[in-house]
C-alpha cells in the first residue's frame, strides 16, 4: 500500500525558513512526477511546485518563484520543498502528491502539514 508521509511544518517568523519532506513507501516513484500543494483557510487547494521524476524539470508557482526550490532523491524514493524568506500568506496545510502513472494524474497524497509564518 503507498505511503506519503510528510514532514517538517511547524511556525516561523517572516522571513524564515524551513524545508518540508515527503517520503513514500509502497512503490517507486523515480519515473513519475511529485509534487508539492498547499490549502490555506477557507481557500482551495492550489499548486506550489512540481519536479520531474529525473529532477531535471522543476515548475513553480508564480506567488513562490525565486523562494522556494523543490529537489527530489530517487535513492530515498523522497521530495523536498526548501521553503526561503517566507511571508504570511504562504501560511497554509502543505501537501506532497505524486503521480500514479505517466500522464496521468496525482493519485496519492500525504496527510499533510502545517506551516505557519508569523508577521
Amino acid at each position: 500500500q503507498v505511503q506519503l508521509v510528510e514532514s517538517g511544518g511547524g511556525l516561523v517568523q517572516a522571513g524564515g525558513s524551513l524545508r518540508l519532506s515527503c517520503a513514500a513507501s509502497g512503490r517507486t516513484f523515480s519515473s513519475y512526477l511529485m509534487a508539492w500543494f498547499r490549502q490555506a483557510p477557507g481557500k482551495e487547494r492550489e499548486f506550489v511546485a512540481v519536479i520531474s521524476g529525473s529532477g531535471n524539470n522543476r515548475n513553480y508557482a508564480e506567488s513562490v518563484k525565486g523562494r522556494f526550490t523543490i529537489s527530489r532523491d530517487n535513492a530515498k524514493n523522497t521530495v523536498y520543498l526548501q521553503m526561503n524568506s517566507l511571508k504570511p500568506e504562504d501560511t497554509a496545510v502543505y501537501y506532497c502528491a505524486v503521480q500514479g502513472s505517466l500522464g496521468g494524474q496525482y493519485d496519492y497524497w500525504g496527510q499533510g502539514t502545517q506551516v505557519t509564518v508569523s508577521s
